[in-house]
């Protein structure tokens, strides 16, 4: 799943693609970059409209317990880190790389990583803004680990998983809930949202900015300098996510392990099981109240529900590219799929540069005349085009920025 880049025009490939996992990658992509649509403020002009309204909703994430297809873009991104791993593992040993080498790489791969989220984290802000819930740092604290795994027979990658879900729940169980005197404006929470996202009973272990999570982060955080002291995250995304964002990684090494001893055949049943076993398990624990799915503290819950909906996933691309062969379709999901790291970057960093373009080269109302409800999207759409555009120069000339 991986290419090593010799030069500017080189590319020396080391093996046959499985074109359906980039363009998975590239569909993720793709669904994050979409965020110019602005989907809301459009949906927001027609209230009246369920076709904007629906595409509204999977555009944003789910306020906290739940699933929305853009909440599926963090852990499809986190779980082809682990599909491509048993291919790059095996790709870098057949030229004679050491394990040494091969670990060192990937914990500077990781440090990379983490940096990485920082700075797109502090893009806007006075100073560094020192933060880990981004998707870059949170699959670069667990990448040292899956690659370990990597390396050990697939019994390790499911004792592995069970130990994180089931240790993680368990600090969590154990961590106190708030009582019903707790001020909750200290950890941003309104009276509104508590009564309409909350839970009670046992799941409130997992209730936002007052679980072992936020605390972990009160004493973290607060070890590097910031502008104020670090009380919560508004969106009550956590450093220690990372965890099972591990356990999302690993099933992704599972289905890439799956593949690659299958091929050139599709383990098609394997992985259809496994993702309806994943998604299955993952409502059990969600309406029995063992353990809420919510997408924004990654709960071992959602850890099972995504990973297994991302082997669905998976296993659509799959049966319609690799088994079916209808290949020319994906091409446009290819070009980004093949770049990530650069569709990663290019969507946080260039779209204000884009739009200032627009408005200084083609007049400030060039979009409005579609209409202003329809604005934001035509305008989005042509950001989006041009994200694209790059991403097919780069693919042309065979620039892949890797890590």
């Amino acid at each position: 799943m991986s290419q090593v880049t010799q030069g500017p025009g080189n590319v020396a490939p080391i093996s046959s693609r499985n074109v359906a996992v980039d363009a998975y990658r590239g569909f993720v992509m793709l669904l994050m970059m979409a965020e110019v649509l602005r989907l809301s403020q459009v949906a927001a002009a027609y209230p009246g409209s369920w076709f904007w309204s629906i595409l509204a909703y999977h555009q944003t994430h789910a306020e906290w317990a739940g699933c929305s297809l853009h909440d599926l873009i963090q852990p499809g991104f986190s779980f082809l880190v682990g599909v491509a791993l048993p291919y790059s593992i095996a790709s870098r040993m057949a030229k004679g790389v050491t394990v040494g080498r091969l670990f060192a790489h990937a914990c500077w791969r990781a440090l990379l990583l983490v940096a990485l989220g920082v700075f797109l984290r502090s893009a806007h802000a006075p100073q560094t803004y020192f933060t880990f819930e981004d998707t870059l740092s949170q699959i670069g604290f667990g990448y040292p680990f899956l690659f370990l795994l990597g390396l050990r027979p697939p019994r390790w990658q499911w004792i592995a998983l069970g130990t994180i879900l089931v240790a993680y729940w368990l600090a969590w169980a154990i961590y106190p809930i708030a009582g019903p005197q707790f001020d909750w404006s200290s950890v941003g929470v309104s009276p509104g949202w508590h009564r309409l996202h909350n839970f009670q009973g046992f799941a409130a272990h997992w209730n936002k900015n007052v679980n072992l999570g936020n605390a972990f982060d009160q004493w973290f955080l607060n070890l590097f300098p910031r502008e104020r002291p670090f009380v919560y995250n508004e969106g009550g995304y956590l450093t220690l996510s990372f965890i099972p964002t591990l356990g999302t990684m690993i099933l992704g090494l599972a289905a890439g392990r799956w593949l690659r001893a299958a091929a050139p055949a599709i383990p098609i049943k394997r992985l259809l099981m496994a993702g309806g076993t994943g998604v299955i398990a993952g409502l059990l624990l969600h309406f029995t109240g063992v353990c809420p799915v919510v997408k924004r503290i990654w709960t071992p819950g959602w850890t099972l529900f995504s990973g297994g909906a991302c082997l669905l996933i998976l296993a659509a691309f799959c049966a319609v590219i690799e088994m079916k062969g209808w290949k020319r379709w994906a091409f446009p999901l290819v070009v980004i799929g093949m770049n990530s790291i650069a569709a990663y970057l290019i969507a946080h960093l260039l779209p204000d540069f884009i739009s200032d373009s627009f408005r200084i080269h083609l007049a400030s109302g060039v979009f409005a005349q579609f209409g202003s409800g329809l604005e934001p999207f035509v305008q989005g759409s042509a950001i989006l085009l041009v994200y694209w555009l790059i991403l097919f120069w780069m693919y042309r000339r065979k620039l892949f920025l890797k890590i």
